[in-house]
């Protein structure tokens, strides 16, 4: 009693036919299939560019000494 049988899910596949049709089945089937590909394809550009940005070797900051009396601001930016 605890799961359906084959009989059970043959009745809701054919309720679920009949009220929404094939031809609308398929669009939902290539919609859905259309969004994971896509997210796929975002996952995999996203892991590509951290891939890229850990590959570069980090560039070098020099800095120069103050003379007396004046501040040096440095801000160091890595590129993306």
């Amino acid at each position: 009693m605890g799961s359906f049988s084959i009989w059970h899910w043959l009745i809701v596949l054919l309720v679920v036919v009949l009220i929404f049709g094939t031809k609308k089945l398929k669009n939902i089937g290539a919609d859905l299939g259309g969004a994971v590909k896509g997210f796929k394809d975002g996952v995999k550009g996203a892991n590509d560019a951290a891939d890229d940005a850990a590959a570069e070797p980090p560039q070098q900051v020099t800095a120069r000494k103050a003379t007396e009396g004046q501040t040096v601001d440095v801000e160091a930016k890595t590129k993306v």
